[in-house]
């Protein structure tokens, strides 16, 4: 089994990575589904959040609001790291459970947003970094996700930044351009982790 690490500032496209390696055949374990899981409603995720954030998190029909949660937590960093709190232990726990069903000859990828920022790269076999320039990210998010300049700039705030990530990444994906220049990048990436991972230097 290979274990691989895949992250990306939010907009780079590590979305459309984890995709195509799932498509080639990888186990995706996407924390950011995860993360949607542990705090549906009955779980005691959720009910950890009520605690802490206040019955004002909730919708009409007793889901998470997620864009109000993230208006709070987004804008004070004090508020994320107890969301945070909460939220990444059950992440943990649960992904780890889904590792240990994959096959011995299995590349079994992890899709985490915020690999660098809780210093989970020591976790993986290999750490696979989606880059992209910080105006193509603001770009993609205005146009795609409907989201103004100052909000994408404040998601991106939230995250590490660009050199940060690079630093941890045994492999770099450059996805600053069109879409049909990232499928050939990825599916070298498969299949070197497929027949020569060893190969592939840990940093």
């Amino acid at each position: 089994m290979v274990t691989v690490g895949l992250t990306g500032g939010i907009g780079a496209g590590k979305s459309e990575v984890s995709r195509l390696l799932s498509s080639y055949g990888a186990v995706l374990i996407d924390a950011d589904r995860i993360a949607r899981e542990v705090v549906e409603p009955g779980t005691p995720g959720l009910a950890a959040v009520v605690a802490e954030f206040g019955e004002g998190v909730l919708t009409a029909d007793g889901g998470l609001d997620r864009p109000g949660l993230g208006a709070i937590v987004f804008s004070d960093p004090e508020r994320l790291r107890a969301l945070n709190a909460i939220v990444h232990p059950l992440v943990r726990e649960r992904s780890a459970a889904l590792e240990a069903s994959a096959g011995p000859g299995d590349v079994v990828v992890n899709d985490v947003p915020l690999l660098a920022e809780n210093k989970l790269a020591p976790l993986y076999d290999v750490v696979v970094v989606v880059d992209a320039a910080p105006d193509t990210q603001v770009d993609r998010l205005v146009r795609l996700r409907g989201m103004t300049e100052d909000e994408a700039r404040a998601r991106m705030a939230a995250q590490a930044d660009r050199e940060e990530r690079l630093a941890i990444a045994d492999v770099v994906i450059d996805n600053d351009g069109p879409l049909e220049a990232l499928e050939p990048q990825v599916r070298r990436l498969w299949e070197q982790l497929r027949h020569q991972p060893q190969n592939i230097v840990k940093s």
